[in-house]
């Protein structure tokens, strides 16, 4: 029996009531990427914050998400994955509800940073729960759920924003967390069975202090790309002592007798494939969405409240295929190959995405972002199955902690590239006069033409032209990362079934010797 197998006789009657628990959970945490952005006009305006204010508010939830991820899936690991659970619901409550009624911008970032606590020890446990709750039959689906979950809340974030912009207050975006926090914690407390892993019982506090500050410079350096470009001596500085903080993090690990991230599991193929898989789709997927809203806010007209809107044909994909499409691509074709083909599909409506008229040209648009999303569903899920099938179920937490990490680190990295690339390719198709402001942003160059209609028609020519390249490359980069990861997941299943047929052919040899 496999790491992960459970058998029929042992499914517990009520997994699918804790699948629906953690999916809400995770649910509110995805949200709360996303659903903030509509409001900021109104914070910035009713509590005075200033730009620096503003930004510290958006990426302080993001910087602790990212920072404690690998060290909160370790410590659940150790402690209980139910305790680690109940504690990070109940400080991302008690962190919403502060946020609601925050008097000022301070109070508000410390919100948010609570609330990145919380959501730390939430999001690598709802899926290590899921792991343990249902067996090899019945896995893929719920991944597909989960993974549905994950992609729909952050697809749906400036919807919802906007609905409750347009009936209350700003802090309604984040009291709406409370009462889902107050039921999960019922719901988890009466559902979850405590488990945790019996042979690691000591923290290894030096390594989380270390994988902390590592992976807040890493995350810190490529959030900073968009504003103060790769080569400004802060963004090279901090990535630095990223980097320097990560090699002697392994160096660590590999030497303390009880790790915190146990670095024995990246020797198997099939973890790196899942890996890798899941950076380079985070890569594509988060830097080709960030050109896609360039598309629709700049040259299609739309604000960013009817932007988040006209996502909502990659949202349904995404649902779609996650709970429908990718549990039988699965059983038909395999991990590896399902991904091949769920990226192929990402990559086609990418470009269709790209080359869809900005005239009359939504229902393009809708084909592109089904396609997109549907890929998405397809193959998020299976790097998710394949990932968690490849670590011991004891360790579940921290391996879901490293995946989730290095994503936040690849969409991050994402949007910082492919925006280069679009501010690099537009600021070289504009007139030399306009250069300088075409390398701060299209709406610089736009004021800068203001007045001159002739002007202005050949700087929205030139910022189509360089959008439309860039997300041929975002669809590019989403195809070839993709196909590399399936390519390693594919070799890693053919292994595994090597493996298997030896075991077998040993087993009557080893009989007929007994």
């Amino acid at each position: 029996m496999s790491q992960t197998q459970m058998p029929h006789t042992q499914r517990d009657p009520r997994r699918w009531w804790i699948l629906g628990v953690l999916c809400t959970s995770l649910f509110v945490i995805v949200l709360d990427n996303t659903i903030l952005n509509v409001a900021i006009p109104s914070i910035t305006e009713q509590l005075g914050a200033s730009n620096a204010q503003v930004q510290w508010t958006l990426n302080a939830y993001t910087l602790v998400l990212s920072g404690l991820l690998i060290t909160a899936g370790g410590l659940s690991d150790r402690l209980g994955r139910k305790r680690a659970l109940l504690a990070g619901l109940a400080v991302f409550g008690a962190g919403s509800l502060l946020g609601a009624f925050a008097p000022s911008p301070h109070i508000l970032i410390t919100a948010r940073v609570l609330m990145g606590v919380g959501a730390a020890f939430l999001m690598p446990g709802t899926l290590a729960v899921l792991v343990r709750t249902f067996d090899d039959e019945e896995r893929p689906r719920a991944i597909g759920i989960w993974a549905a979950v994950s992609s729909a809340g952050m697809a749906l974030g400036p919807v919802l924003g906007g609905f409750l912009l347009d009936h209350f207050w700003w802090g309604s975006t984040f009291l709406i967390n409370v009462p889902v926090a107050v039921v999960g914690l019922l719901a988890m407390g009466v559902l979850l069975p405590e488990s945790k892993d019996p042979g690691h019982a000591r923290p290894d506090l030096i390594g989380a202090v270390l994988a902390t500050l590592s992976v807040v410079a890493l995350v810190w350096a490529v959030i900073s790309v968009p504003r103060d470009g790769w080569l400004a001596p802060q963004t090279l500085g901090v990535g630095l002592l990223g980097l320097v903080g990560v090699i002697v993090f392994v160096w660590w690990e590999r030497r303390v007798a009880d790790p915190m991230l146990d670095m024995a599991m990246f020797a198997n193929p099939k973890f790196r494939g899942a890996v890798f898989g899941g950076i380079l789709s985070a890569f594509g997927m988060a830097g080709s969405l960030f050109l896609l809203t360039q598309d629709l806010q700049f040259l299609r007209g739309y604000d960013p409240l009817a932007a988040g809107a006209q996502l909502t044909p990659m949202a349904i994909g995404v649902l779609a295929s996650s709970i429908l499409v990718s549990p039988r691509v699965l059983k038909v074709a395999g991990v590896g190959k399902g991904i091949a083909i769920g990226v192929t599909c990402s990559a086609a409506g990418l470009l269709t995405v790209a080359l869809a008229p900005d005239d009359n040209g939504y229902v393009v648009l809708v084909v592109g972002l089904l396609l997109l999303g549907g890929g998405a569903g397809i193959s998020g899920p299976l790097v998710a199955n394949a990932l968690m099938s490849s670590i011991p179920r004891e360790r579940a937490n921290t391996g879901s902690g490293v995946n989730n990490t290095l994503q936040e680190l690849g969409s991050g990295l994402g949007v910082g590239v492919l925006g280069a690339v679009l501010i690099g390719i537009f600021s070289q198709a504009v007139p030399d006069t306009l250069r300088t402001a075409a390398s701060e942003s299209y709406p610089e160059a736009v004021a800068a033409v203001s007045g001159s209609p002739e002007a202005l028609h050949e700087v929205q020519d030139s910022f189509a032209h360089a959008l439309t390249l860039s997300q041929v490359i975002g669809a590019l980069a989403v195809l070839v990362g993709g196909w590399i990861a399936g390519a390693l997941l594919l070799r890693a299943e053919k292994a595994e079934k090597a493996r298997a047929a030896a075991e077998e052919a040993k087993e009557p040899t080893k009989a007929a010797a007994d």
